[in-house]
């Protein structure tokens, strides 16, 4: 174990007037009448750690975006061989990786991530495998997004499992390139035969629910859940509604959180409220008839990626808010949610590198993953 740096961040009131406030400038100052937080890595010396998740005995499973699969029990981190070769070029590489929610009784483990398209470029897949003696075994393919990704970005990629047990990955808009507006040469996230750009819904097995949508020109449902999505790099279940909350890469400004709606289109191309990284405009605004405006937004772009809701009662008043990850603003924020809405930001760890992912473990305590080198850092409440 690596040398244990501490951090003390101040925990806030809920309700301010301000909807944008930094954690306090001297990190060791709380704030009256609230209990301190502290924060430790529990590892460390790693790359790109993409996904994570708890089997029921405690242990962290994590990857590295390399392509490398962990098993962390108490202080010993262990290899898990096996796992598919990934094409880690650009954005893709070992994603997301999932645990069922029924493990105890199936041993299911899921995990997306970008391998070698047959045609060239990439692709996108999900697998579900189990591990016996830290080898992977009884790999089953559950899908491959079609067509083919040959500029090697905007994967996606996230897994989260609802209430009924249904699965739901995201997937970005692959293609050629990314550009908005009416100028676009990449129309994948729009186009209902292309798998890229979507939010896919299915069954544990990789089969198609009866009731996902039916869209225009097909006979019956597919795995298509929802449309028009650029870079959907979270996903997490709200804990009253049960509704699927989603992050999504904005172009130059327009990071997005949105609630996930049966059949609805969310934009992208034509609309976005930022702007294409050479300035020029994508639309005026992101309303429209059958157009879903996003909830949040945030412009200069802050990078967004994972996402969770804090649970546990052991963070007070902090139960049923969310938690976000910046890569390029290099933060971690808390947003206040009140009856759908986000009603205040705060930031909760600045400076760390880049962060990639936010879970809540068992134990009620905040993990989350942080670049360069790779290191998963351990919020608790004391």
């Amino acid at each position: 174990m690596r040398t244990k740096v501490l951090i003390i961040i101040s925990l806030s009131i809920l309700f301010l007037s301000s909807c944008s406030k930094e954690a306090p400038g001297d990190p060791n100052t709380p704030l009256p009448g609230f209990p301190q937080t502290e924060v430790k890595p529990v590892l460390t010396g790693y790359e790109i750690i993409w996904g994570m998740d708890f089997l029921p005995d405690g242990d962290l499973i994590f990857g590295e975006k390399r392509g490398k699969l962990y098993r962390k029990t108490n202080e010993t981190v262990t290899e898990i061989s096996g796992f598919p070769a990934v094409l880690s070029t650009g954005q893709g590489g070992l994603l997301d990786v999932r645990v069922h929610p029924e493990y105890s009784t199936n041993g299911w483990i899921y995990a997306s991530y970008s391998a070698v398209n047959p045609g060239g470029g990439g692709q996108l897949r999900l697998i579900r495998f189990k591990i016996d003696n830290n080898q992977v075994g009884n790999i089953e393919n559950l899908f491959s997004t079609n067509g083919s990704n040959t500029w090697y970005g905007h994967y996606g990629s996230r897994i989260v499992f609802d209430r009924d047990g249904y699965l739901y990955l995201s997937v970005g808009e692959g293609g050629s390139s990314s550009y908005g507006g009416p100028n676009s040469g990449n129309n994948n996230a729009l186009d209902l035969t292309s798998d890229w750009g979507k939010i896919h819904r299915l069954r544990d097995d990789g089969t198609i629910p009866g009731d996902n949508p039916v869209f225009s020109g097909n006979a019956g449902p597919g795995t298509i859940f929802s449309y028009g999505h650029r870079n959907p790099q979270g996903l997490a279940i709200h804990p009253e509604t049960g509704k699927i909350w989603q992050t999504e890469h904005g172009p130059r400004g327009g990071d997005e959180i949105n609630i996930i709606v049966k059949g609805a289109n969310y934009g992208w191309p034509a609309y976005s409220i930022g702007v294409n990284y050479d300035g020029s405009a994508i639309s005026s605004g992101h309303t429209a008839a059958g157009i879903t405006a996003p909830l949040y937004t945030w412009t200069p772009s802050i990078g967004i990626c994972g996402m969770a809701f804090i649970t546990s009662d052991t963070f007070r008043s902090w139960k049923g808010n969310l938690l976000v990850s910046g890569l390029a603003s290099q933060k971690l924020y808390r947003c206040v949610v009140i009856n759908n809405k986000i009603t205040e930001e705060q930031v909760l760890l600045s400076n760390s590198g880049r962060v990639r992912n936010v879970i809540q473990a068992p134990d009620g305590s905040i993990y989350v993953s942080v670049e360069n080198p790779g290191r998963i850092l351990q919020i608790t409440a004391q």
